[in-house]
């Protein structure tokens, strides 16, 4: 029998025991601040050594805010590469502030620039808004990032949960949009790719594990409103596993949690990537739960996920090599 992580356990229990209410129990706005409260138990303090920014793409509907991460170690005229980071939250809660931590981890490691795009969320803004502010947002980084000290030729878009399915949509957009803006690398972290719910991960992770089966598909109702199973929304810009074809897309690195209801989901995709040809590499960190990677203060493997995916970053922008001027 599988095993949980012990430090994974011990979160639980004490989830348990306090009491906190799952998602589906609460508003969205009680959804969200206690998403952002309990950051500050399960993360680290954020890293001194990375440079935050604040800037703003222009949106369909508004200007979309980002915040742009550089290491202060990187030299100050240097162009660096570059991710286009979406947070997670099931595309109802989180924000800049809760992936802060997370995005100054992976620009330390990966000495490149991350920018953390605050797209629209649900239940105001319904599919497909968040996937319109994060095309937005990378275009616009595409089109004006070498002026802001980045390597628009090396640009790779990266996510988890939610904004690993948003990345996952912004790849497959960019591929059929060419030439602009040309994606070099994605990072899909636990990535929701089908808005169904119907796999053997979310059968047996769906109670117990944090993420819960009812929680997801609260998550999917608020996202896809009364359109929920339509034709509008069975599309591969909601269920990027639904795409007629995933060649020719970025090089991947998908990585799941064994206790994650949304496990299947990412194996699944990778899958489909290899199977087209895309080269794609899949981890799955068996011993893990949904959300983890946000975790470092409390759980370990946290810290080694970070590391992996900065790795992947480093070696996929040294394939493509520095923008030539």
């Amino acid at each position: 029998m599988k095993m949980l992580d012990p430090q994974a356990r011990a979160l639980l229990d004490l989830i348990e025991k306090n009491g906190i209410p799952q998602v589906w129990q609460q508003t969205p706005l009680e959804a969200r601040q206690s998403y952002r409260e309990r950051r500050f138990f399960s993360q680290e303090d954020p890293p001194a050594d990375v440079q935050a920014t604040a800037l703003s793409a222009p949106g369909p509907h508004g200007p979309v805010p980002l915040r742009a991460f550089r290491p202060k170690a990187a030299p100050a005229d240097a162009a660096l590469p570059v991710l286009v980071y979406f947070h997670g939250g099931g595309w109802v809660i989180g924000d800049l502030d809760t992936h802060d931590v997370l995005c100054r981890q992976l620009a330390r490691e990966s000495q490149a620039m991350v920018v953390s795009v605050d797209y629209r969320m649900a239940p105001e803004f319904e599919f497909p808004a968040a996937v319109d502010d994060c095309w937005a947002a990378t275009c616009w980084i595409a089109e004006h990032g070498q002026s802001l000290g980045m390597d628009t030729a090396r640009l790779a878009v990266g996510g988890d949960s939610a904004g690993g399915n948003l990345a996952a949509v912004i790849s497959l957009m960019a591929r059929d949009h060419a030439p602009n803006p040309k994606i070099a690398y994605q990072v899909l972290i636990y990535p929701a790719t089908e808005m169904d719910a119907a796999t053997e991960s979310m059968r047996v992770n769906g109670e117990g594990f944090l993420l819960s089966s009812k929680s997801m598909l609260w998550f999917m109702k608020q996202y896809l409103g009364d359109r929920s199973g339509t034709s509008e929304t069975k599309t591969w810009r909601a269920s990027p596993l639904l795409a007629a074809s995933h060649a020719s897309l970025p090089p991947a690195l998908v990585l799941t949690a064994g206790f994650d209801p949304l496990r299947d989901e990412g194996r699944m995709y990778a899958d489909k990537l290899s199977a087209d040809g895309t080269p794609a590499q899949y981890i799955c960190f068996e011993r893990q739960i949904h959300g983890f990677i946000t975790m470092s203060r409390v759980i370990d493997e946290a810290k080694t996920a970070v590391s992996l995916c900065a790795s992947s970053l480093r070696r996929a922008f040294d394939a493509v090599g520095p923008q030539k001027t």
